[in-house]
Formats: C-alpha cells, structure tokens, sequence
C-alpha cells in the first residue's frame, strides 16, 4: 500500500483512550479500502503525561507532532489535575501551547444534525431537521493568549486583542468556505462596547469586498445566543473571534444532541485552500473522566475527526465522504450510543466499542 503521510496519535485522558481506539479501527479500514496507510506514532498528552512524564506537553510529544502531517487528538484534563499550577494543568501546559506553537490559528466546527438524532436535540424537531451550520472561530488571539495576564492583589486582568491581520486571515477562511457552502456569512462581534470588535467589523467588511457572492451579515454575541435557539437554520457559516466562538460552538453542539456528535479541525493556516494544512482534529468534548471505561462513550466526534482530518490536511474527499456516510448510515439504521439514546422500535443500544466497529463495517 502507499503511504500517503504521517501522523500523531494523542490518546489524552478520561474517555481518550477509548474513542481514539474506535477512530483507529475506522482508519484501518479506510485504509483497506482505498489502497493507502498514514504511519502513525502514539505518545502521551496531558493528565497522563504529566503523571507519567513530569509534564503535560513533554518534548517528546512535541517532536511526534513536530515530524507529523497531522494530530489526530483525543481529549484531555479532569478534576485530578484541576489544581495544579496553571501551566501543568492539561489545558493551560498542553493544549493551549499546542495551539500557539504550531499556529493552528483556524478553528472549524460543524453543527450538524444527522437525519434520525432530531429528538436528541434539546429544541423541537422541526427546528434541527437537516441542521448544517459550520463555525469559524478565531483559535489563537484574543483574550485567551494576548498579555498581559496577571494577578495583583485583590485584582485580576485580562487582556483583549486583535490586530487587523489575524482577523483578515480567519475572514478570508470563513467567506472561502461559504462559497462552497449556502453562501452565508454571520460576523460576531460586540462592537457596541469593545473596540477590538469595532477593528473586527470593520476588517470583516473590508474582507467580504472580494467576495460579492457571499452574503455577510452581522451579529452581537447575546444576540447571536439567542437566535441560535430560536431559529439556528438561519444560519451557515458563524465567524466569531475566539471566546465568542468558544461559547457560541459549545451552545450549538446543544442543538445536536450531544458533544459527543461534534468533531473539530485546527488548522494552521498556510496552504488551508489547497486543503493541506496541518492541523489538530479532535472531538469538541471533554474527557468526561466520569463515564471513562464504561464503554458507553460515544466514538463519533473522534470517527468524524478522522474525516475532517483527510480532507484538510491530506485533499482526499472520497476517503472524509466514505467516513461521514458510514456515520450517517449507522445513525439511521439506529445505533445509538448512551448520549443519543432515544425511545423507539428501531433503536439499538450499542457500547463506544460496538458503535466503532458498525462504523467501520459501513466503510
């Protein structure tokens, strides 16, 4: 077979493990059917790590990752580490410099309502059925990494920045991806208070001059809350800066049902046209440390991971569709792990482990 590439496999923590193994099952035998094979190396991050390894990004991950075409990641963290110092924690020592180092500056998330998980969501059917939305958020600016960042005293600070640059390049992301999409863009800002959201709106319409074809509104972030749960088809593409995206990408994988339905890519945003990009894939929920070895997890985000990560980081569609087909066709054959459960003649319990291998199966 070919090999097509190189990739990092980081389990992580908590349900980690136990998806990713699911993901990798899917993998193989995607593999196996279209002729190829990605090398790929394990190694350990986060809580794990830091028990294991004294830290929870060690230099031997970053080299894993440093020599790869991608991550494949799971999902780190849990209340064991919650108190150690801020740069051991999982999120703050690991994930966070993950994200600056290797410049995965462009956040995509699909909200996508499959057909048959309508009565997972938490609205009416009838506002989710054939939900397609993908935001476009802002990774690596903005209050969570511009300084300073201190304590003093009785007081904390936090600092809020963009410069014209970064919001130009995740523009240009959101409107490229909308013209193969509906042709809708919704910009979210607070530009009535902040004024690096008055810079964003301004740099968004500049950008959206080259792009006739789209469609760009704007949205407040409490505005934007709130229309996503009352009419969330309204929307295609979502571009938010990072903590408005944070929020806003958590309140619409609500809509679906469950986090565990939700995968995500990080790309970095050299060659993200041409769709080979390295970038970072991972399922938008946690590690749910407290269903961890029950093998009910739900192994779809991390599967649907995978399919984002062939289509951007390596430009094989036909290998991403043959991944999200199957994932829809268990979907409506009725499989349903713990999180999507619903009543009903043609449902079917399954385990994480089960879900994987009728994925696989469908491939």
């Amino acid at each position: 077979m070919k090999r097509i590439g190189r990739m990092a496999v980081l389990k992580g923590d908590g349900i980690g493990p136990e998806i990713m193994a699911e993901a990798i099952k899917v993998l193989v035998a995607v593999e196996q059917k279209f002729g190829f094979y990605l090398e790929r190396q394990s190694w350990l991050i986060g809580g794990k790590a830091y028990d294991d390894m004294g830290h929870p990004f060690p230099e031997e991950t970053r080299l894993v990752c440093e020599n790869s075409d991608a991550i494949l990641f799971g999902c780190i963290g849990g209340p064991k580490w919650a108190d150690l110092p801020p740069k051991l924690t999982p999120e703050r020592g690991a994930l966070l410099p993950l994200r600056r180092d290797f410049r995965l500056s462009v956040n995509l998330r699909p909200i996508i309502v499959y057909p048959g998980l309508e009565k997972a969501s938490s609205l009416k059917e009838h506002l989710v059925r054939d939900l397609d939305i993908l935001v476009v958020r802002e990774l690596t600016g903005g209050i969570y990494f511009a300084q300073p960042k201190k304590r003093e005293g009785g007081s904390a600070i936090d600092t809020m920045v963009y410069s014209d640059w970064e919001i130009d390049q995740i523009a240009e992301v959101a409107f490229k991806e909308a013209q193969r999409r509906s042709g809708r863009v919704t910009s979210i800002d607070k530009a009535n208070v902040l004024e690096s959201s008055r810079l964003w709106r301004e740099r968004v319409e500049e950008v959206s001059q080259k792009y006739p074809d789209v469609e760009l509104t704007h949205l407040y972030v409490d505005n934007a809350a709130m229309q996503l749960v009352i009419n969330p088809k309204q929307f295609d593409v979502l571009l938010c800066p990072n903590m408005f995206g944070d929020i806003l990408s958590d309140l619409a994988a609500a809509l679906t049902g469950s986090l565990g339905m939700l995968p995500s890519a990080s790309l970095n945003p050299k060659s993200i046209f041409e769709r080979r990009s390295f970038g970072m894939y991972e399922p938008a929920g946690g590690s749910a440390p407290d269903i961890a070895g029950q093998g009910i997890a739900n192994p779809l985000a991390q599967i649907l991971s995978l399919a984002l990560m062939f289509r951007y980081s390596f430009g094989l569609e036909e290998p991403a569709l043959s991944i999200e087909n199957a994932v829809k066709q268990v979907i409506e054959e009725g499989f349903r792990t713990k999180d999507i459960l619903s009543k009903g003649k043609l449902i079917i319990p399954v385990s994480t482990s089960k879900m994987g291998s009728e994925v696989a199966a469908r491939i």
